[in-house]
């Protein structure tokens, strides 16, 4: 290849470069999963406080529609020009005369919370039993994995509500039952990753080094196997938040009236038929956009890896 070919070549590439970086740079799917997963992180926190109606007390409207799209813009300015009294049902009220808007947005605090909670402890024990079992194999490792063969072979719901079935219907043991659904998926993750990590140069020279086998296992191969756990941390975070819903969908979850997005699909679920739809339509969008930010970040972060 000539000279002239060369440079023709390198001028190319260093022309592709910066588009392909702006391209990993404004990803769409990471803008949309971040904003909305910065924007349920928020309302977590404030989410309570900032709603127009106290989203545990009841109001005296019953089963009021929220206002039609036309309706809207006068409500806007009649709010903020101090023309009404009371606030609007932005999303009308349920059967109860609980405000959907002020609970929705209040939802988060409860769903997130336990997501998180449930996620980290899941993580923690998933990575330290997976490196466990692939770094030392022997009898007890061995059934180790068995076991969590036997707890992935069962449906995640079931198994989380017949264990809070069995210890109570409180918060702490939702934590604990979804933890423990979701630690055999760390577990065969760090494991996997312990396994082709055992075996590189760097664990040899650190043996030749005299270190023992647990420094080695701990220092060393864990960090280099953390990755795959961590890609994992997002999307399990999302389907936490859908199983709590579904848990108390079907009474198993958090107890009225705590504001959380599964037992206000139950509460407005018979009266879907009666054609008040909004006390379960409005936190069934809030669940899906939730799950589906928490994806998108999941998906994101395993493509720019595997790139």
């Amino acid at each position: 290849m000539s000279r002239a070919e060369i440079a023709a070549a390198s001028t190319e590439g260093a022309q592709r470069a910066p588009a392909f970086d702006t391209a990993r740079r404004f990803d769409p799917l990471l803008i949309v999963g971040t904003l909305i997963v910065a924007t349920v992180c928020l309302l977590a926190v404030w989410g309570p406080v900032i709603g127009p109606y106290d989203p545990t007390l009841t109001t005296a409207s019953v089963a009021v529609p929220p206002p039609s799209p036309s309706e809207v813009p006068g409500l806007l300015i009649a709010q903020f020009s101090g023309q009404l009294e009371t606030p609007p049902h932005w999303m009308g009220t349920d059967a109860n005369g609980y405000d959907v808007f002020s609970r929705v947005i209040a939802a988060p605090r409860a769903d997130l919370t336990i997501a998180l909670l449930a996620t980290a402890l899941s993580a923690i024990l998933g990575v330290g039993l997976g490196l466990l079992a692939g770094y030392f194999r022997n009898i007890a490792t061995e059934l180790l994995m068995r076991v969590s063969d036997v707890m992935q072979s069962f449906p995640v719901f079931i198994s989380a509500m017949v264990l809070v079935a069995l210890a109570g219907r409180s918060t702490t043991n939702i934590v604990i039952a979804l933890a423990f659904v979701y630690t055999p998926i760390f577990v065969r993750l760090t494991r996997a990753e312990v396994l082709s990590q055992r075996s590189r140069g760097f664990v040899e020279s650190a043996r030749a080094l005299g270190t023992s086998e647990l420094t080695i296992a701990i220092r060393h191969v864990l960090p280099n196997s953390l990755t795959p756990a961590l890609i994992q941390l997002s999307v399990t975070v999302g389907f936490a938040i859908l199983l709590t819903a579904g848990l108390s969908f079907v009474g198993a979850g958090v107890r009225p009236p705590t504001p959380e997005w599964g037992l206000m699909i139950s509460t407005g679920a018979n009266q879907i038929i009666l054609g008040e739809w909004w006390p379960s339509v409005f936190p069934g969008i809030a669940i899906s956009l939730t799950v589906f930010g928490f994806a998108a970040l999941g998906n994101v972060v395993e493509r720019r890896h595997d790139a």
